[in-house]
């Protein structure tokens, strides 16, 4: 009976346990991405754990339950930007197709993916990281630009891209999409078609006109 009880006990405590683990993924979730949106405006010296708490209506203390101290918060913030980075670039990849077709979809749906899940964490100077912190960051990071160069590779070697320094490019349309994060949300009525459309005038048709 004691052996029973203790079952029925275990049974009903798994689905509140599972609940309560969602539910802290999901406000720590939460945290990340207004931790981007602060820093993002901000710059990491003059965000505060106290402005990004109050963000989600949240006392500060509730943040240090999920991160010890502001250095942690932000390289969660990395981590995840990376981790969502990749699976973008992933997803295009395996949808095959010319190595233009393969970029024209990572950028869609990156800017799509920004505009559901708030804007990554775009920043290429870790001095506010630890050396390990940093060293992951940054192999992560080329590894990532590697993958978006073979976009740009294949597209040169099926004739869907004019021949370019490959490494260049990819440093120039990082640099567009870090700035993009900061200075677009002031626009009024921004949508992710909208971006996409700016950014296939200016990348892939280019803004200048033939003069006949």
């Amino acid at each position: 009976m004691n052996d029973l009880s203790a079952l029925k006990r275990n049974a009903s405590e798994q689905p509140r346990g599972l609940a309560k683990s969602r539910k802290s993924a999901k406000k720590r979730d939460a945290i990340l991405r207004a931790a981007i949106e602060v820093i993002n405006v901000k710059g990491y010296a003059h965000a505060t754990m106290a402005e990004i708490a109050a963000t989600l209506d949240l006392g500060e203390g509730a943040l240090y339950y999920y991160f010890p101290n502001k250095q942690a918060l932000v390289f969660a913030c990395h981590c995840r930007s990376l981790e969502r980075f990749e699976a973008l670039l992933a997803k295009a990849d395996e949808g095959g197709g010319l190595g233009v077709a393969k970029l024209r979809c990572f950028l869609n749906d990156l800017l799509r993916d920004s505009a559901l899940n708030g804007p990554q964490l775009y920043y290429g100077e870790f001095s506010y990281l630890d050396d390990g912190q940093s060293r992951e960051i940054i192999q992560w990071g080329d590894r990532l630009k590697a993958r978006l160069e073979r976009f740009l590779t294949d597209g040169m070697a099926d004739g869907s891209i004019i021949p370019c320094e490959s490494r260049l490019v990819v440093n120039l349309m990082l640099g567009m999409l870090i700035w993009l994060a900061k200075w677009v949300p002031d626009v009024e009525g921004l949508t992710a078609d909208r971006l996409m459309a700016a950014i296939s005038a200016f990348a892939f048709q280019g803004i200048e006109a033939e003069i006949l």
